[in-house]
C-alpha cells in the first residue's frame, strides 16, 4: 500500500515550532542557571548568617562571664538556644578549648566533644566548613572565644544542609511556576503572530513561496504589457522593465517608494492613475507613446492601493491614422471615377452632339487642371511618401469644396529625409494637420462666431476668389525639415493654443481631439517643435520643424530651390 504524501508544514507552522522549541530552551536555560545560582547565593547566605551568629557570641561578655563560672552550662546552654531560636539557625555550640560542649540543641550531647574541626580556631583563626556531625551534614562556622587576648573557649554555629536545600527547593519551586508562566505566555503570543504571518503567506510553506517568488520575478519581467502597482498612499510599491518604458522612466530611476506625482507624467495620466475608481481601457498620450489604462483598486477592508496595467497603443495607433487615410483615399478615388465618368459622358454627347471642337477644348481644361497640381507636387516633393500623400489629401479636400495648394517654395528631395526619420511619423504630423486644416477650411469663418476665435475679414477668408483653401509647405535642407500647414478658417483664439495639443480638446464635439496630440507627440519623438499662429488667409496656421543633423543637400538642391522661389 502506498503512503499519501503529506503536505510540508506551512512556513507559519515550522516558526512556530522553532519558535516554542527556542523559547522552550531559553526558559529551561534560564531556570537552570537560576536554580543554580539560588543554590549557590543560599549557601553562601546560610554561612554568613551563622558567621555572624557565631561572631555575636563569641563577643558578648556575658559568655565571658560563664566560662568563668563553675558550672558554665547552666549559663550559657539557656543563651545559646535563645540565639539558634531568635537566628533560626540549626545549633550554637560552645566548648572549652579541649572541645568537650557546654551547650547543645540536644541537651544529652553536652559534655560530650564537639565533632568536627577546631584548629584553626584554637590559632585565633574563623574558618567555615561543610562537616557531618551529630545533627547531620551542616555548613558550620567556627571562632575563637577570647578573654584578655587568651583563648578560653570555642563557639561553633551551623545551619543544616537540608534546611539550606529545603529553602532552595521553595525557592525553586516559585521559579519553576514563573518559568511555567513565562513559557506558556511565549507561547500564546508566538501563536498569535504566527496566525497573523499565516493569513499573510495564505498558508505556504518555505519551498511554496520561493517558488511564487521565482515565478513572480519571471511574469514580471517577461510580461509584454506595463504592470504598476501603487500602494494606499499612491506611492508606487511595484513596476516592471515594459511599465518603465511605457512612461517613459530611465532604467537607473529609482522609482519604488516615489509617489505618481513626482514622475512628471501628463497630467491627464496622473489623475487616471490617482483616481480611486477604476478605469478601463482609456487612451492616454505620454511625451512620446499612446498608451491604453486600465486601473482596478485593491480594497480588503480598507482601500490597500491599485493595480494599473499599461498596453502600448502607439503601432495601433498609427495603423489607424493610415488605414483611415487609406479609407479617405479610397472615397476619393471612388468620387474622382464618378467626375471622370461624368467628364466622359459629357465629352461623348458633344461629340455626339457634332461640337467636336468644343469636346476637345473641354477635355483639354480638364486634364490641365488635374495635371496641374500633380506636376507640382511631383516636381517639389520628390519624397514618394509624402507626395503621395499630398495627392491622396488633394483629391479629398476638393471632393469638400476645398482647393489643396502647394507653397511655391516647397522643395524636398528624393533621399533627403534621413531614415532615422519614421515615414509612419511623417504621415501622422502631415495628415493629421490636413484633416483639421480642411475640417477648419470647409466650415468658414462664421463657424467662430462667439468661439472667441479671430474672425478673418471677408476680403481674406478663402482667398481673393473667395473659395476655401489649405496652403501646404514642405521644405527640407541641410539643417531641418520644415512642415506648414494654413487654412482659410476662423483661426484659433490666443487663450486656446496651448489647449489645441491636449488630447480631448476638439470643437467637433466627444470623440475627436487627438490628431493634434498625436501631432505633438511625434514632432517630440523625432525632436522636433510645433508652433501656432495666425496665416496670412486669417485662419490657424501649424508650423513642424523636424531636425535633419548635418546633412550636405548638394548644390543641385540649392540651385533647385532658387529656381523654384524665383
Amino acid at each position: 500500500m502506498r503512503l499519501p504524501r503529506t503536505r510540508p508544514r506551512s512556513l507559519a507552522g515550522q516558526l512556530f515550532a522553532m519558535q516554542v522549541v527556542l523559547i522552550a530552551a531559553v526558559v529551561a536555560g534560564c531556570a537552570v542557571f537560576a536554580y543554580v545560582s539560588g543554590s549557590a547565593q543560599a549557601e553562601e547566605t546560610a554561612a554568613r548568617q551563622v558567621r555572624v551568629a557565631a561572631l555575636a557570641v563569641a563577643d558578648s561578655p556575658s559568655v565571658r562571664e560563664a566560662i568563668r563560672t563553675p558550672d558554665p552550662s547552666a549559663v550559657l546552654q539557656p543563651y545559646a538556644e535563645r540565639v539558634r531560636e531568635d537566628t533560626g539557625i540549626a545549633f550554637v555550640t560552645i566548648m572549652d578549648t579541649e572541645r568537650v560542649r557546654w551547650t547543645h540543641p540536644d541537651t544529652s550531647q553536652i559534655g560530650d566533644t564537639f565533632l568536627g574541626n577546631t584548629a584553626k580556631a584554637l590559632r585565633g583563626q574563623t574558618f567555615t566548613e561543610t562537616y557531618t556531625g551529630t545533627l547531620g551534614p551542616s555548613i558550620r562556622v567556627v571562632t575563637p572565644i577570647r578573654d584578655g587576648g587568651r583563648i578560653v573557649g570555642l563557639v561553633s554555629a551551623g545551619i543544616t544542609v537540608d534546611r539550606v536545600s529545603s529553602q532552595v527547593r521553595e525557592q525553586l519551586g516559585a521559579l519553576a511556576l514563573a518559568a511555567g508562566g513565562a513559557l506558556a505566555l511565549g507561547g500564546i503570543g508566538t501563536y498569535v503572530i504566527n496566525a497573523r504571518l499565516r493569513r499573510h503567506t495564505h498558508g505556504m510553506n518555505a519551498a511554496e513561496l520561493s517558488r511564487l517568488h521565482d515565478y513572480h520575478q519571471a511574469t514580471l519581467h517577461a510580461v509584454r504589457e506595463g504592470l504598476l502597482m501603487l500602494d494606499g498612499r499612491r506611492r508606487i510599491a511595484l513596476i516592471n522593465d515594459a511599465g518603465r518604458e511605457l512612461l517613459g522612466l530611465e532604467p537607473d530611476t529609482e522609482a519604488v517608494g516615489r509617489t505618481v506625482d513626482e514622475l512628471a507624467l501628463p497630467a491627464p495620466l496622473t489623475g487616471a492613475l490617482l483616481a480611486s475608481e477604476a478605469r478601463v481601457d482609456e487612451l492616454h498620450l505620454t511625451a512620446d507613446r499612446v498608451i491604453v489604462v486600465n486601473t482596478r483598486p485593491v480594497v480588503g477592508g480598507e482601500q490597500r492601493g491599485t493595480v494599473v496595467t499599461l498596453r502600448d497603443h502607439t503601432e495601433l495607433q498609427a495603423l489607424t491614422g493610415e488605414l483611415d487615410s487609406e479609407r479617405g483615399f479610397t472615397q476619393a478615388l471612388r468620387s474622382q471615377a464618378h467626375e471622370a465618368a461624368n467628364r466622359l459622358h459629357t465629352v461623348v454627347s458633344l461629340i455626339e452632339l457634332g461640337r467636336v471642337e468644343e469636346a476637345v477644348d473641354f477635355a483639354t481644361a480638364e486634364l490641365e487642371l488635374a495635371q496641374v497640381l500633380t506636376d507640382r507636387v511631383v516636381g517639389a516633393v520628390e519624397e514618394p511618401v509624402l507626395a503621395a500623400l499630398l495627392l491622396g489629401k488633394a483629391a479629398q479636400a476638393n471632393e469638400r469644396g476645398v482647393e489643396l495648394v502647394l507653397a511655391e517654395d516647397s522643395l524636398i528631395d528624393d533621399g533627403a529625409l534621413p531614415p532615422s526619420l519614421a515615414q509612419r511619423d511623417l504621415v501622422t504630423i502631415l495628415g493629421n494637420l490636413i484633416d483639421n486644416a480642411v475640417d477648419a477650411a470647409s466650415e468658414g469663418p462664421e463657424d467662430a462666431e462667439g468661439s472667441g476665435a479671430a474672425v478673418p475679414s471677408p476680403r481674406t477668408a478663402g482667398g481673393p476668389a473667395g473659395r476655401a483653401r489649405v496652403t501646404v509647405t514642405a521644405l527640407a535642407d541641410e539643417r531641418e525639415l520644415l512642415l506648414r500647414v494654413a487654412d482659410t478658417g476662423a483661426g484659433i483664439g490666443p487663450e486656446a493654443a496651448d489647449e489645441v495639443f491636449r488630447r480631448g480638446w476638439s470643437t467637433h464635439g466627444a470623440g475627436r481631439g487627438l490628431g493634434l496630440a498625436l501631432v505633438r507627440q511625434a514632432a517630440h519623438r523625432n525632436g522636433g517643435t510645433v508652433e501656432l499662429d495666425t496665416g496670412p488667409d486669417g485662419g490657424a496656421r501649424f508650423t513642424v520643424r523636424l531636425p535633419l543633423g548635418d546633412r550636405t543637400a548638394g548644390s543641385a538642391a540649392g540651385a533647385r530651390a532658387k529656381e523654384v522661389t524665383a
